[in-house]
């Protein structure tokens, strides 16, 4: 009776028993049970490598607090995983007493330390994989018994544990598995179910970006690992984004762009989750730096570059998002990111990355006048000009802004009037109203130099009637309000002066300025201070008059707005002077100009 018991514990008894999936989780618990203190003793009468099974007889003494943490949980029974962690240990066990027993064929004296050193990595993955077992969680729920939504996240659940325990084939099965999962018949609700089940544990995102950082794992897996990462992002979940950071996923994600060994597609989507992070996160932008990301990343956004356009764009972006934290602007510039990103704005190709190349040179125009003055020994103003007068429709805002950021460190201000004021009035004419505010604030920058420049930029026929355009209603709050600086700063000018009260939109626009609409109380004072520039006029006075502008000043005197005052007693003066002169000495009233 007991040799037949001894032979159902025997090495051989065992790894013929680990095939059959019918035997329950209690046949492995005592086989468990009853092996350790055999291959405990079979281990100390091992002859030879004397140190190395001492380590052996050490890792196999926490095998019972192991197996004992399993069998006492409540849902011992019902958790699969149980089951096939007490099968792993059972085998780890019976290669440990084939080896002490001397019964692997083969067994020179180089191949038994490698056999040696092998069922070491299997004690300690057996020990790991039992501590975290416990501590996930998971065996806290049963196996899933039905289909629906609270079943197929248990089993969610139970593939994520898989990520962290068993060896290399079994955690690449769970990660495609999970990745089938999150791509299920294209449904959203079990993408997003998913997401949420991996994002409830710091642990399993944790041990997805381990795998990703390992180097054993084949590429053909880390592209799998960042489709998961990527997934997770659009799942628009609020505490994803600070659990990837905090977690380290950074790092492997720079290696994967910069590994020759990446393929295309996990390239394009570890940019992806690149420039996600770093467009909302400082800590992001900082560790890409800290990192050495930069460098590969100006590497892809070189022309010499064989990567894609998507991945150009990409990187682009990165940088873009990195340059607009202030502390790291100069990092970049010592990398080298002012040519690269020039020579993207210099490509005639229609690709979308030299748009997020005059965004990350307008950020760094926002920095120190060191970094501007690199701008522009770089060439960079020339070449912002040069792409912006290339742009027939919709010039760049950006661009316009990164100008006018150089413009008070340009050097030659003759030379700089004459290649400006093309491309000034070409972007006031064709681009967006953002870009036209932008365009109008170059104006006021330049004209408060010099008359003669004032003269020079009125001389572009096509600039006033434009800045008198903008300060219809229709526009941007910020745009009426540079349109209106823009004109004041240009009005000082005789012959700009003119020009204003020849066209007749430009009181209707001014006196709508007057209005105490919250959106016009900047605009409002350069409106006023317009007004009185053309309120010598009889016909631009009676025209004010006619839409309003005396009721508006009498509230802007009570609020002190400068100049209102004065406008107002023009008004009203010139009112009573034209009453006047309307009766005639016989008492009859006449109709006449004001």
């Amino acid at each position: 009776m007991e040799a037949a018991e001894s032979e159902k514990k025997s090495p051989v008894a065992v790894e013929k028993a680990s095939g059959e999936t019918d035997l329950p989780v209690e046949h492995w618990l005592v086989t468990a049970r009853d092996m350790v203190p055999v291959a405990i003793g079979k281990a100390k009468e091992a002859v030879g490598f004397t140190v190395k099974w001492r380590v052996i007889v050490s890792r196999l003494g926490r095998f019972p607090s192991c197996i004992s943490d399993l069998s006492t949980h409540p849902f011992f029974s019902k958790n699969l995983l149980c089951k096939e962690q007490l099968q792993s240990m059972c085998l780890t066990l019976s290669e440990v007493v084939l080896l002490a027993e001397g019964r692997r064929k083969n067994a020179g004296k180089l191949q038994m330390q490698s056999d040696l050193d092998a069922v070491l990595g299997m004690l300690d993955l057996n020990i790991r994989d039992c501590r975290l077992l416990v501590k996930t969680g998971v065996l806290g729920e049963p196996l899933p018994t039905s289909v629906g939504e609270k079943g197929r996240l248990k089993n969610i659940s139970e593939l994520l544990a898989r990520l962290q325990i068993g060896d290399q084939d079994a955690k690449i099965r769970a990660v495609d598995d999970i990745l089938e999962k999150m791509n299920e018949d294209d449904d959203e609700a079990t993408e997003k179910s998913v997401s949420t089940a991996i994002l409830s544990r710091r642990s399993n995102v944790a041990a997805i970006i381990r795998l990703l950082t390992t180097s054993a794992y084949p590429n053909s897996l880390r592209e799998k690992l960042v489709s998961i990462i990527s997934l997770l992002l659009e799942s628009r979940s609020s505490r994803c984004e600070n659990l990837l950071i905090s977690e380290g996923v950074l790092p492997p994600l720079l290696r994967s762009i910069d590994s020759g060994g990446s393929t295309l597609v996990a390239k394009e989507k570890a940019l992806f989750i690149l420039q996600k992070l770093s467009s909302t996160s400082v800590d992001a932008a900082v560790v890409i730096v800290k990192k050495g990301g930069v460098g590969s990343l100006l590497e892809l956004c070189s022309s010499s570059s064989s990567c894609s356009s998507s991945s150009q764009v990409a990187a682009a972006r990165i940088l873009k998002n990195i340059s607009g934290v202030s502390d790291l602007r100069q990092s970049l510039v010592d990398e080298g990111i002012i040519r690269v990103m020039l020579n993207l704005l210099e490509d005639q190709l229609d690709n979308d990355d030299d748009d997020e190349a005059a965004q990350c040179i307008h950020n760094l125009t926002t920095g120190t006048e060191n970094l501007r003055q690199s701008i522009l020994t770089e060439g960079g103003f020339r070449c912002l000009l040069t792409y912006l007068n290339r742009q027939s429709s919709s010039p760049s805002e950006a661009a316009i802004s990164a100008l006018r950021n150089l413009i008070l460190s340009f050097p030659e201000h003759n030379k700089l009037l004459s290649l400006l004021l093309p491309t000034v009035s070409h972007v006031l004419n064709s681009g967006s109203a953002e870009a036209q505010q932008s365009a109008a604030s170059v104006l006021c920058l330049i004209t408060t130099r010099s008359m003669t420049v004032k003269k020079w930029v009125g001389e572009y026929e096509e600039i006033i009637p434009v800045l008198i355009g903008m300060l219809e209603s229709k526009t941007s709050g910020r745009a009426r309000e540079a349109a209106a600086q823009g004109l004041y700063s240009l009005m000082s000018c005789r012959e700009n002066r003119k020009m204003v009260k020849k066209d007749t939109r430009s009181v209707p626009n001014l006196v709508q300025l007057l209005d105490l609409n919250p959106n016009n109380n900047t605009a409002r004072k350069y409106a006023v201070a317009c007004l009185l520039e053309v309120s010598g006029s009889r016909r631009c006075r009676r025209s004010m008059v006619s839409y309003g502008a005396i009721g508006y000043l009498k509230k802007l005197v009570d609020m002190e707005v400068i100049g209102a005052v004065e406008l107002l007693e023009r008004l009203e003066w010139g009112m009573f002077k034209g009453f006047r002169g309307s009766v005639n000495p016989m008492g009859v009233a006449s109709i006449g100009p004001i």
